[in-house]
């Protein structure tokens, strides 16, 4: 979608053409206005001109009049069935007596719509019903609630009317800044189109998703777990940052959905009975009992009741302690690591120190010390049986062993986590179950279906009333740091937005380092609504409307706010969908006319008309205020940091 000001011809059409040439399908441009739709003619005009025949889809909000008139020029109209005939959100409770009332309203709505829909069957244009969570009718409001549901009533109110005019050139979205909300708007979409026996495409999106990794993220895991439903004809990254480069991540998603279609990937059929599309359940794995709460090895500490991140560490690593501990996300406390907010709850050593080597010990112990917990393979337990480490055996092994694990594990290594494909049989996973494992691990073996076969180990584990925490292990291959974002929100948060796993452990061949590798698990926890380590951004990408630069203004308050966890601000160019997207959000920054901010909290305007050089210090003021304000803590430098500034100084 371009960011430009729709009337300013020329920048737009350079803008278009950037996008084409970066491999957008389909360019979107907001019209807002009579102006708007002038300059779309001459936008269409320019591009057929300079040999881009690439279809450009006109954005409409609040206007249907505008709609009318920019159906001339451009080859589909967007509308928004919160707004198209009911105007600017509002958070006005407004009670629908009646059916009568409701009914009424519709044919209203019906009555401005259809004009358009009768044009757009004339001309050969298509039009998208394009639902924003955010931006539900007060109408819709009233009787469905702020709901996946009401939002495919929303959808299903204009489609009907295309269909009474026997238009069928049209397509569905549900788009919502929520990942959860928005894949079970999808999937509640498609189950009632089949009841209805329709089948008009989707477009997916998820809107308001931020920028940088995080932004990538969220797109990750909506699109992704779409997408390798089947669901989905095609898709769009939004992203607070230039618009051709949404195309990069949204060409990885478009590759994962059509090579999971082209072959034909997934598992022989079984019924599923736990897992519902149409409501979210997470599934709570079993967190080990407290046994010496004030002991640094008590089992407990190492997994997290809101989800786990165990991070696969190199032997190697423990050549730089203190790098390790920063890595991991250690704060230090006298020159000591211990957990912080974002530390890896547990690690995994594959290959432990020689119980020689004192160096390797010590910061092995350091870690145990800060409430780290240590993961090892039997094998290697058995040469260096570290005191409170955990043993990670396979199926093989413990059957090999005949299920006893007191003629298995070493002297002083009480506790085990079994590392599993997720393709054992009831009876194996029964009788891993029955030894109280701390948790277990499910690694899919490459190149096989992770959504599929994951989906089935747990409607497994839950048919045997298997309560065990499950962590997924996720090995990703690639070559940019997008191909980890990507592939693991698209192939984990297809199974976390069903509730289905307790925490993650994310490892790749590639020269990703260890802190990437936890900050993207982090980032896919929270993702999924799972655990918050971060202040949260809802950050729309900007358009026409945009009334400041967006990226700048994004930056500057994630520089100020980025170190709140449990506090989601979000950052609205314009009024159109601000205060329906934000609904969720503690705070809003939205901008209302140029140089303007207005600020709210939770869906309450409590400061108007800011000038924008005051705004951001003013949002601070307000978080305050409402006492969801921390300072920042100050980091302890390590003693290695201290000597190199030391040196320095000299």
């Amino acid at each position: 979608m371009t960011t430009t000001d729709t009337k300013n011809v020329d920048a737009t059409v350079e803008q278009v053409m950037k996008c084409a040439d970066a491999g957008a399908d389909l360019v979107r441009i907001t019209v807002q206005g009579g102006r708007e739709a002038e300059a779309c003619m001459h936008i269409r005009e320019k591009l057929f001109k300079y040999g881009y025949d690439t279809p450009l889809v006109a954005d409409i909000h609040f206007n249907p009049k505008v709609a009318l008139r920019v159906c001339d020029a451009f080859e589909k109209i967007r509308v928004n069935p919160g707004n198209f005939a009911d105007g600017i959100k509002k958070f006005d409770d407004l009670t629908y007596e009646n059916r009568e009332q409701y009914d009424a309203e519709v044919e209203a709505m019906e009555e401005m719509f259809t004009p358009l829909v009768e044009k757009c069957k004339k001309l050969g244009r298509a039009i998208r019903i394009g639902t924003n969570h955010g931006s539900l009718s007060a109408r819709i409001l009233s009787f469905y609630g702020d709901t996946p549901g009401g939002m495919v009533e929303s959808a299903f109110e204009f489609a009907r009317v295309c269909r009474k005019n026997d238009f069928h050139n049209f397509l569905f979205s549900m788009k919502a800044s929520n990942p959860l909300v928005m894949v079970q708007a999808y999937r509640l979409l498609a189950s009632e189109m089949y009841k209805q026996e329709w089948n008009y495409p989707l477009h997916l999106g998820v809107t308001e998703a931020g920028e940088g990794e995080d932004g990538r993220m969220k797109s990750a895991i909506g699109i992704g777990a779409l997408l390798l439903d089947g669901l989905g004809d095609t898709i769009r990254v939004s992203l607070t940052e230039d618009p051709e480069l949404e195309m990069e991540p949204c060409s990885r998603l478009a590759l994962i959905g059509t090579e999971a279609s082209d072959l034909e990937i997934g598992v022989d059929p079984f019924e599923e009975e736990h897992r519902d599309f149409t409501s979210f359940e997470k599934r709570k794995g079993a967190l080990p009992e407290a046994k010496d709460e004030a002991s640094p090895l008590d089992a407990s500490k190492f997994l997290h009741r809101d989800g786990s991140v165990h991070s696969v560490v190199d032997l190697k690593a423990f050549d730089n302690p203190d790098l390790l501990y920063r890595d991991l996300g250690a704060k230090f406390v006298l020159g000591l690591p211990f957990k912080d907010i974002a530390t890896s709850d547990s690690i995994i050593l594959k290959e432990l120190p020689d119980a020689s080597d004192a160096g390797a010990m010590l910061a092995i112990k350091r870690l145990q010390e800060g409430e780290v917990g240590l993961f090892a393979p039997l094998s290697e337990l058995k040469k260096n049986a570290i005191k409170g480490a955990v043993a990670l055996i396979t199926m093989q092994e413990f059957k090999a062993g005949g299920g006893d694990l007191a003629s298995l594990l070493p002297q002083g290594i009480e506790n085990v986590a079994f590392l599993l494909s997720g393709e054992e049989s009831s009876e194996d996973l029964k009788s891993a179950a029955a030894v109280d494992p701390l948790c277990l691990y499910l690694k899919v073996e490459l190149e096989k279906s992770r959504v599929h076969i994951s989906r089935k180990f747990f409607e497994n584990i839950q048919q045997s009333n298997i309560e065990t925490a499950v962590l997924h292990y996720v090995v990703l291959d690639g070559s940019e740091r997008d191909d980890i974002i990507i592939t693991g929100g698209a192939e984990c948060g297809a199974l976390l937005v069903d509730g289905l796993g307790d925490g993650l452990v994310l490892e790749s061949p590639g020269d990703f380092g260890l802190e990437f590798l936890r900050l993207t698990s982090f980032g896919m926890l929270q993702g999924c609504r799972m655990r918050s380590t971060k202040t949260d951004y809802v950050s729309c990408p900007s358009c026409g409307r945009t009334l400041f630069d967006l990226q700048e203004v994004t930056n500057a308050i994630q520089q100020k706010t980025g170190h709140l966890p449990g506090v989601t601000i979000a950052i609205m160019g314009c009024i159109v969908n601000g205060p329906g997207e934000m609904a969720d959000a503690d705070f809003g920054y939205v901008g209302t006319v140029p140089g303007k901010i207005d600020l709210y909290y939770g869906k309450e305007v409590v400061r108007k008309g800011i000038k924008m050089d005051e705004a951001v210090d003013e949002l601070v003021e307000l978080i305050k205020d409402y006492d969801m304000w921390v300072e920042p803590e100050v980091e302890e430098a390590d003693e290695e940091a201290d000597e190199e500034a030391t040196m320095a100084a000299v």
